[in-house]
């Protein structure tokens, strides 16, 4: 019998692959977890978000970082990330090398 899959053909995963300025990894954490808790994040807000973000930390790397979650409206979340950037502009993106914050979309096929 098979595991519940990490998320449903039809949907899509955003993918943040990045890096954060040497040394900076746990206060970047804390920066992007009081956010992601604060309530202003209205990511959380969206019906197009499926399954909430998972943040994950390179176990050879302390300073790279994947943020992934499921979604099944790649408009609604291009435009939530850009308004989130652009009005809020929240602390943890101070920390991330180069201040590149854009995922890659990858479409659940199986």
């Amino acid at each position: 019998m098979a595991n519940e899959p990490l998320a449903n053909k039809g949907n899509f995963l955003h993918i943040y692959d990045f890096r954060v300025k040497p040394g900076t990894g746990d206060d970047f954490i804390a920066a992007f977890e009081a956010f992601d808790h604060s309530g202003e994040n209205f990511m959380h807000e969206s019906k197009a978000q499926i399954k909430d973000g998972v943040l994950c930390r390179d176990e050879t790397d302390p300073d790279h970082f994947y943020l992934i979650a499921e979604w099944n409206d790649k408009a609604e979340h291009r435009q939530l990330r850009k308004r989130m950037v652009e009005r809020l502009a929240p602390k943890f993106l101070q920390y991330i090398e180069g201040g590149k914050f854009v995922p890659i979309y990858a479409d659940v096929v199986v």
